[in-house]
């Protein structure tokens, strides 16, 4: 099953990188709030679906939750609105390593102060050499097309 989560987890990864190139494409065609919009809107469209259709019950109803709880679209519209900017200036694969290194460095934080109720995992040289060599390799691809788009103009 542990392997099964990692296939998912990479495969998110992959859609991600997928997604930032489309809405990166698309925000150039259309401008980066219409296809903010088109993104969350076709996004929703699909989600009431998956829900009527596919969702089991639940004992807690929407308005049980905690109020914070539903501020996670909030920062999904932030991040297709940085994607969508970031992709036409630096490419997929430097923004993409931008965001992975945002997302690792912030899950440390989360996993080590044990925030939003999360159980607390301890900081580690292993997770801090992670950070690092994620670091490096920003570098690496960002020199590189650096280097690129200047041998081309």
């Amino acid at each position: 099953m542990l392997m099964i989560m990692i296939l998912l987890s990479l495969t998110g990864g992959c859609l991600l990188s997928i997604q930032a190139a489309i809405n990166g494409k698309l925000g150039q065609e259309i401008g980066a709030l219409h296809a903010t919009f088109i993104n969350f809107l076709s996004g929703t469209v699909l989600s009431v679906l998956l829900v009527m259709f596919l969702e089991p019950a639940h004992t807690q109803s929407l308005m049980d939750v905690p109020k914070w709880q539903l501020s996670g679209a909030f920062f999904g519209i932030l991040y297709i609105l940085l994607m969508i900017f970031a992709v036409r200036q630096i490419g997929t694969a430097v923004a993409t390593v931008g965001v992975i290194l945002g997302q690792l460095g912030m899950s440390l934080f989360i996993d080590t102060s044990g925030l939003f109720g999360n159980s607390a995992i301890p900081l580690t040289w292993n997770r801090i050499a992670a950070l690092v060599l994620l670091i490096i390799a920003l570098y690496f691809i960002f020199t590189s097309n650096r280097d690129q788009s200047q041998a081309s103009g």
